[in-house]
């Protein structure tokens, strides 16, 4: 009997997640720019309300059109990556078997806190981005997006001088934080560091068709507050699966 890995017969499957305005949807492009030439790639991004981000990956001209589509959450973003994520695995579905075969799909969460993650029943692995605009200090900050996504992303590196960070310190706390995990800073304007974070995605590519990547979960989210529309009150949502979900 053959003991030979058995290929995957779909895409590998790369979430992208982080807080509003970090670049997830940059990283997306810049992933689609420098692999599209290698891989058959396709976009499902998720908005609350919206297809901005969609709209925004089709103007920058980084896929076909056809290839890129949005997901309207109509919830908190991490509902339709965490908590109940058919609504995403549906539209990475269809995609893969309308432009079958497909290399890889990146899902790109709507913006959202520090803590959120991907469900690994939707995604093989994932990464967190965080830029410097952020401040130089967040990386130091934890939790499961920061500490256990596959790969941490500090964005916008670029910038750091105009908003007085020290990019190497915020890479080095951000290496502590995730105990040696795999870091990387990126600037669009420094062609060496999007080869660098296209070359991590190649490797986990080749570890995904040899069967040699296992998806991980890196844990729920921290128990957080929303508020309601009227601003006078809100309730605390926790993502513990021992949990009911919300407490008033």
């Amino acid at each position: 009997m053959s003991t030979a890995p058995v290929t995957p017969k779909r895409a590998l499957r790369l979430g992208i997640a982080g807080p509003v305005g970090t670049g997830k949807s940059s990283t997306a492009a810049n992933l689609c720019r420098a692999l599209s030439g290698e891989f058959r790639i396709g976009v499902i991004t998720n908005d609350i309300y919206t297809d901005e981000d969609a709209r925004f990956l089709r103007a920058e001209g980084v896929l076909p059109e056809e290839r890129i589509r949005a997901v309207e959450t109509g919830a908190c973003p991490h509902t339709a990556i965490r908590d109940d994520v058919t609504m995403n695995l549906l539209a990475v579905e269809d995609l893969e078997r309308d432009f079958d075969p497909l290399d890889i799909v990146l899902v790109e969460s709507g913006g959202d806190n520090l803590t959120a993650t991907f469900a690994p029943s939707l995604v093989d692995a994932q990464l967190f981005v965080l830029d410097v605009a952020g401040g130089g200090d967040v990386a130091r900050k934890g939790g499961p997006g920061i500490g256990r996504a596959d790969l941490l992303v500090v964005n916008k590196i670029d910038l750091a001088e105009h908003v007085d960070v020290d990019v190497e310190q915020m890479l080095a706390d951000a290496s502590a934080a995730r105990e040696g995990r795999a870091v990387v800073g990126v600037s669009r304007k420094q062609p060496e560091t999007v080869e660098a974070l296209a070359q991590w995605v190649r490797d986990m590519h080749t570890a995904f068709l040899s069967g040699g990547h296992v998806p991980q979960d890196p844990g729920p989210m921290a128990p957080h507050f929303h508020a309601d529309e009227d601003g006078e009150g809100g309730y605390v949502h926790s993502h513990d699966d021992a949990e009911a979900g919300h407490s008033h």
